[in-house]
């Protein structure tokens, strides 16, 4: 049985106070917890702050391009459907830069987990405004006030029918956890959006903001339900839901490739006839 401790990566380099340092230790317990060794995880990341936590961590790791987390998280899965894959990005990393990646990873739904550090900022870029920033926040670059309104990837994954909608806080670690585990746990593609506090851009949505406004769903809420995920999605304020939105059961996209059904890539040989075999079928 792992420990969390057998996930110990290299010392971080965060601001101290930050909330990725309880993202970082919650990943790892909860993988612990299920049972899953480091051999068997590969952690997928692109640019920022979020984009260092596989560097932390020890399993396997990618590193790559700003927002381009989620097609090479999703060809992992391809190759090898044994990996646990998960992919870590920030708010902007992968609501902007990676906007058009997470759509379509909704609507392919492969089985792996997306981590949102979503600290309503750039972090790593000296904190200017990111999508998911309130409208009329003050920040470096824009000292008049944010003009646009925040994006809510909540309610976007729940309109397409994203099979696993959640989202928690880096404050309540508890709950963050069993949130971790069931996204890690649950066949299809996984958003959990995490609420992190910046310490250092972000002076409004500290942990002690979080923490007057945040509460976890009902125990009697309904996830399968669209229309009432959606309605509650929509929920932002002076009360913010944490918890499991929307859950949808349908094929992953490794299902749904003959090619992949009976075995991944990782497995198959092919001989020089079997490659020029399907190289004249686009031919």
């Amino acid at each position: 049985m792992p420990a969390s401790e057998d996930y110990e990566g290299q010392v971080p380099a965060w601001c101290p106070g930050c909330g990725n340092f309880q993202i970082l230790s919650t990943i790892k317990q909860a993988l612990a917890e299920l049972g899953i060794e480091p051999r068997e995880v590969l952690l997928v990341s692109g640019i920022g702050q979020a984009g260092k936590l596989p560097h932390y961590i020890k399993c396997h790791t990618f590193n790559g391009l700003h927002g381009r987390t989620l097609p090479v998280a999703t060809a992992a899965k391809l190759a090898n459907h044994s990996l646990h894959v998960i992919a870590v990005a920030g708010d902007g990393d992968c609501y902007a830069e990676g906007g058009n990646h997470f759509l379509h990873a909704i609507r392919r739904n492969p089985n792996i987990s997306l981590f949102v550090h979503n600290n309503q900022i750039y972090g790593l870029t000296k904190g200017q405004a990111s999508p998911t920033s309130a409208k009329g926040t003050h920040t470096p670059a824009q000292p008049f006030g944010y003009l646009a309104h925040p994006f809510n990837p909540l309610a976007l994954a729940i309109s397409q029918d994203c099979s696993f909608v959640a989202r928690g806080f880096a404050g309540d670690r508890e709950h963050l956890k069993e949130l971790i585990k069931a996204a890690i746990t649950h066949r299809g593609f996984s958003l959990l959006d995490i609420l992190q506090p910046c310490v250092t851009f972000n002076k409004v949505n500290t942990f002690k903001w979080y923490r007057e406004r945040v509460y976890r769903l009902e125990s009697d809420y309904d996830p399968y339900n669209q229309t009432k995920a959606f309605e509650k999605a929509l929920e932002w304020g002076d009360k913010i839901p944490n918890g499991i939105f929307y859950k949808s059961d349908k094929e992953t996209l490794e299902e749904m490739m003959p090619t992949l059904h009976e075995m991944p890539l990782v497995r198959k040989k092919f001989s020089p006839e079997d490659v020029k075999h399907e190289i004249e079928k686009f031919y």
